[in-house]
């Protein structure tokens, strides 16, 4: 039992140090797991710090693309806007020139219209004068037979059936004399009307002949002006537009010799992909600013040829209008081809960034 117990014992001692020994590794153990847990959560941290810069990066250069599209988009549609108020413009112009026309064309209708009314009235008038003498005549001639009659029935004695008879043809006679008197006076007083109205349109044709007059004395100033007009518009649209095509083929040569020295440079440099990046975006953003100098000019340029040849249309409708050729101007008008192009294509001289 003594040597039983002992061993008992020393089996319980070895037992405790053994679960010693374990309580031990498994605390070893849980701290071993603890700095892997800790070590596995420092390095998701640090991956999801890297994605976030990465997703953040990628955002900033989505936003700063478009960016670039939305100022690419603004200055089209300020060109779009621009053209389309050019075109407004040039239906005004249209409409005004339009109305002169029927001003003018109003003006000769009416005009004709009064002639004709004059002649009308004069042939009216001379047809009445006419009527009026046939009925003096008339009536001279009824007052002789009546003047006739009244002798005869004092002079005769017939029998006095064929005095009723005589009478009673006499007194439809008056009758019909008063009648025609009547229509006399009514006829008298449409000459005096008809004069009236002759008078005033006579005087409406003075009024009428002062303001043609008039008029052609400021058509002969029109044309003094339109000649004068024509050859400062020549001679200044003709040297801008030689200074603005000069302008824009130096800023062409200008931009190509760059680009080749940008290549040079680019290559020779042997930049890392950021910076390179860097200074490509900087480098569009300067030739953006100068292919809308360039935009600018062209633009110019095309409204000055627009305006040049609008104003050439317009003095040949106005000489024509006027009746006068254009073989009477002394120089041939010169309609230039750079207002031939679109305002909304791109220009021909831009250029863009090597990547």
């Amino acid at each position: 039992m003594k040597l039983a117990q002992k061993e008992h014992r020393s089996q319980e001692s070895e037992l405790r140090k053994d679960l010693r020994d374990l309580k031990v590794e498994l605390k070893e153990q849980e701290l071993a797991n603890e700095m892997m847990v800790k070590n596995l959560k420092m390095k998701q941290d640090e991956y999801i710090t890297e994605l976030r810069n990465d997703f953040e990066r990628q955002v900033q250069e989505i936003e700063m693309k478009y960016d670039k599209k939305m100022r690419m988009l603004r200055d089209e549609q300020d060109l779009r806007r621009k053209t389309e108020i050019h075109e407004i413009e040039e239906r005004k112009n249209g409409q005004i020139n339009t109305l002169m026309k029927n001003h003018e064309k109003a003006f000769s209708d009416i005009k004709n219209y009064y002639n004709d009314i004059t002649l009308n009235n004069l042939a009216l008038i001379n047809s009445l004068k006419e009527q009026m003498e046939e009925m003096k005549r008339r009536e001279d001639r009824l007052e002789k037979e009546m003047a006739d009659l009244q002798l005869q029935n004092k002079r005769l004695i017939e029998p006095l059936q064929k005095a009723r008879e005589e009478v009673a043809e006499l007194q439809r006679q008056l009758s019909n004399y008063k009648k025609d008197k009547t229509l006399l006076a009514s006829t008298s007083a449409r000459l005096r009307v008809t004069e009236k109205e002759l008078k005033d349109l006579k005087w409406e044709h003075e009024v009428l002949e002062q303001r043609f007059c008039k008029v052609q004395a400021e058509r002969d100033e029109l044309y003094t002006k339109f000649t004068k007009a024509i050859h400062e518009v020549q001679q200044k649209s003709g040297f801008k537009n030689l200074l603005l095509e000069r302008k824009l083929l130096t800023l062409s040569e200008t931009l190509e010799k760059k680009e080749a020295q940008l290549n040079e440079i680019l290559a020779a440099s042997n930049l890392d992909p950021s910076a390179l990046s860097l200074v490509t975006r900087k480098l569009e953003d300067v030739l953006d600013s100068k292919n809308s100098a360039i935009k600018e000019l062209q633009y110019e340029l095309a409204r000055v040829c627009k305006a040049h040849n609008d104003l050439l249309r317009t003095y040949e409708a106005k000489l024509q209008a006027f009746g006068i050729p254009l073989e009477e101007l002394g120089f041939k008008t010169l309609e230039t081809t750079m207002a031939g192009k679109k305002l909304g294509q791109g220009p021909a001289g831009l250029v863009s960034v090597p990547t």
